[in-house]
């Protein structure tokens, strides 16, 4: 089977997406990359063996559209793009799936609108929505049932991950506590899905919300016993982190790898624009979506 065709659409304020994700299907020029105005970007990128550790043999990113024809050609000559579109619609019949790479949830339908009528398989980056009813208008307007995939990437994040060993070692949970910086808006789903992942899609119930200067703490009860607290730190230098506490021992998990997290979430949208079957459950997705909503209430 021929490499997947991709265009990706990007940038939106402080995300770098387009660079990296771009990056871990074509390589990488650091002639150009190391200009890249996310130094974390060419950092972990240089540090990785090239094909072996990218999606190359997967897909290539082949087109690429930002609403500026200067960083439409920097990202392009970074992540070996030969094609720059010049208008949103470019991409459309010359591509066989799309990476919308904004974080801007309120911009998302007007990006993907075109591509969902022309019913090209999109990868919407996270959060979809910030509110359920925009996430289900989303959906409903996709041309087959799988024609969207999104999350957080670090729903795959290893190091949020407890092995058995670890489990046995916590006892039964009692709470988590999860942080993460920057605004609840943008970056809370990157806690609050691999918590859910954690818990298994635990029931949720008894939702407390503080907010105090943009600064937002959610709290909720996780099948009737376990206490979860959310909590965005906006310009806090922290890393993202989970603290699990059970009965017997507290273990803190911190978020390192943004290469293999997002490698991993790629490597699933490929392979839901193969199958035409969703990698992830959509009951999932929105209740993501609604707990992010509750910490904005």
């Amino acid at each position: 089977m021929e490499k997947l065709k991709l265009g990706i659409i990007g940038m939106s304020e402080g995300n770098g997406h387009p660079y990296s994700w771009a990056a871990i299907f074509n390589g990488f020029d650091m002639n150009y990359m190391k200009d890249c105005p996310f130094p974390a970007i060419p950092e972990y990128l240089s540090v990785q063996k090239y094909p072996e550790n990218f999606l190359y043999s997967e897909a290539e990113v082949t087109h690429v559209y930002t609403q500026d024809k200067s960083i439409s050609e920097h990202i392009a000559k970074s992540s070996k793009i030969p094609n720059v579109a010049s208008n949103l619609e470019d991409m459309i019949g010359k591509v066989d799936a799309l990476l919308l790479a904004r974080d801007d949830a309120e911009n998302h339908f007007y990006f993907s609108k075109s591509y969902l009528e022309a019913g090209i398989p999109i990868y919407i980056d996270k959060p979809l929505a910030q509110l359920p009813f925009t996430a289900k208008f989303i959906l409903e307007n996709q041309k087959f049932d799988s024609q969207v995939y999104t999350c957080s990437a670090l729903r795959y994040a290893k190091e949020f991950e407890l092995d058995a060993q670890q489990r046995e070692d916590i006892g039964k949970i009692i709470s988590i506590q999860a942080y993460t910086p920057k605004s609840w808006e943008k970056y809370a789903i990157h806690v609050i899905e691999p918590v859910l992942v954690l818990l298994n899609f635990p029931k949720v119930s008894e939702f407390r919300c503080n907010k105090i200067n943009n600064y937002h703490r959610l709290s909720f009860v996780a099948n009737e016993e376990i206490i979860v607290t959310i909590s965005n730190l906006q310009k806090a230098n922290t890393p993202l982190y989970l603290e699990v506490t059970g009965e017997k021992k507290t273990v803190k998990l911190i978020f390192k790898d943004s290469f293999n997290a997002f490698r991993a979430a790629l490597k699933e949208f490929i392979i839901q624009v193969k199958t035409r079957e969703n990698r992830i459950p959509r009951a999932q997705t929105l209740q993501v979506i609604e707990i992010i909503e509750k910490g904005l209430l």
